[in-house]
């Protein structure tokens, strides 16, 4: 055989093994992500809202806290008697529907992620600890994950929003010391069968520490599964302001909160229902877009697990 037709079939069977290579992971995901319609959708909703958060002083025709009791009460622009001036109207004392909604993105969106984000430090710490020691400790954080299943968690958050004093603050650490418990069942379990994993018993074999074994080898692989929850969380800590919002122990006017101007408008619903009608429809449209992204991204990280 001669050298150039030696050169051709090396070439030929090096092509044939780079085509017979698996794709790594991150292609995987990348791919599945691509192709499914609900992560794409959410994803874009949550993109979008939150780019409205951040530009809300440019995109807000209006400051959101100036009253004019002559302009209160104007309707939509699609209602007879509106005007462009107010696109979507005024509220009781005449402040602009449209940037109060604006700026209402901003303190849902601060909130939610900020109570996903303490659920998050709590239950993670709790289900991996339990998860990887057992014993007594896995007793224990059993115990106070049954305490706070067992407590009412709007009647809570109500009373201690209460007692403490409400501002954004106050409920963002409430509502993330309250919502943890799904962190822990998932963090829990996961933790469990990992320990029991060949590459865990060769990680003591070669000396590593517990906490070298959590940090470096646990939560790695733990990694998808919090992405996940964490975007169900955050829709549910997004409910959970606005219900505190809308019973009066939330947040408090003049602040435009979604839960807020729902609970301003319902007296003036049956003749002025957009009052009530416009911050539910941002508030669903947020809250689906993350349960969206949430469902998609179950599905690309763990597809065998898609019912």
């Amino acid at each position: 055989m001669s050298d150039i037709s030696k050169a051709t079939a090396l070439s030929a069977d090096a092509a044939d093994g780079a085509e017979a290579l698996p794709p790594s992971p991150r292609t995987l995901v990348r791919g599945r992500a691509l192709k499914h319609r609900g992560f794409q959708i959410g994803a874009g909703i949550l993109l979008a809202l939150i780019l409205i958060a951040i530009f809300a002083p440019l995109l807000a025709p209006h400051d959101p806290y100036a009253q004019s009791l002559p302009a209160r009460l104007l309707p939509p622009v699609w209602v007879e008697g509106g005007n462009w001036t107010y696109p979507l109207g005024t509220d009781q004392v005449g402040r602009d529907y449209l940037s109060r909604l604006i700026y209402g993105t901003r303190v849902s969106i601060t909130i939610g992620l900020g109570a996903a984000t303490i659920g998050l430090f709590i239950g993670v710490t709790l289900g991996v600890v339990a998860g990887y020691f057992g014993g007594w400790v896995d007793h224990a954080v059993s115990f106070v994950l049954t305490a706070q299943l067992a407590l009412p968690g709007l009647l809570l958050a109500m009373a201690l929003v209460f007692f403490i004093g409400p501002s954004v603050l106050v409920v963002i650490c409430i509502i993330g010391a309250l919502h943890w418990t799904y962190y822990l069942v998932v963090t829990r379990s996961a933790t469990q069968h990992i320990r029991s994993l060949d590459f865990i018993a060769a990680a003591r074999a070669s000396g590593a520490t517990s906490r070298q074994i959590i940090w470096h080898e646990i939560l790695p692989n733990l990694s998808s599964k919090i992405i996940v929850i964490f975007t169900f969380e955050l829709g549910i800590s997004i409910l959970a302001e606005a219900s505190l919002s809308f019973l009066g122990v939330g947040i408090q006017a003049p602040t435009p909160s979604w839960g807020l101007m729902i609970a301003e408008g319902k007296e003036a619903m049956f003749y002025r229902p957009w009052l009530v009608v416009l911050p539910g429809m941002f508030l669903f449209v947020l809250v689906i877009g993350a349960n969206l992204m949430g469902d998609g991204l179950r599905d690309i990280t763990s597809p065998e697990e898609k019912s």
